[in-house]
């Protein structure tokens, strides 16, 4: 019996996937459920030049951290968006729902949350990626089902030939 899920969600056909079944478990089992969108750290998504680029046009690096902030909080806004119509959907259904967005290393994070607030069960989707594909695209998943203090549901998708779910 899982009395507390947590499931990752990233605004993909296959989170949503993974949230639909995190749903039905929730309200089967009368469980809490924890949604958690997990987003990469600015660093980690700055562009890192080849050559010093800013020697020759001084102002084209604080031009590019500009823009780069921006991204990012655009794909912030756009995880809070998500995570509340989520959590909105799930607590029209009855079920005790919370939701958070912190920001670091996905399958790192992941396992990190489910530690912290001892969840009984995490549900994550599984975007089908093989072979040398999972060696450089890496794996959240796989991060997941090898480190998590729990159980793991994993809601397997298909990559088809331009990356998409299928």
């Amino acid at each position: 019996m899982f009395h507390k899920i947590l499931v990752a969600v990233d605004g993909s056909t296959i989170g949503e996937q993974a949230f639909e079944r995190a749903i039905s478990l929730a309200k089967t089992m009368n469980a809490q459920l924890m949604l958690i969108h997990v987003q990469a750290p600015f660093e980690s998504t700055y562009p890192n030049p080849v050559f010093p680029f800013e020697s020759t046009y001084p102002g084209a690096s604080s031009q590019a951290f500009e823009l780069q902030m921006e991204a990012w909080e655009a794909q912030h806004h756009r995880g809070t968006q998500l995570l509340q119509a989520l959590s909105d959907r799930a607590i029209t259904t009855g079920i005790d729902t919370q939701s958070i967005q912190p920001i670091g290393n996905p399958g790192h994070t992941i396992c990190e949350y489910a530690q912290t607030w001892k969840a009984d069960l995490i549900v994550i989707g599984r975007r089908g990626h093989t072979g040398l594909d999972e060696l450089i695209v890496g794996s959240v998943s796989n991060y997941v089902v090898h480190h998590a203090p729990c159980s793991v549901l994993t809601v397997q998708g298909m990559a088809n030939r331009t990356g998409e779910l299928g």
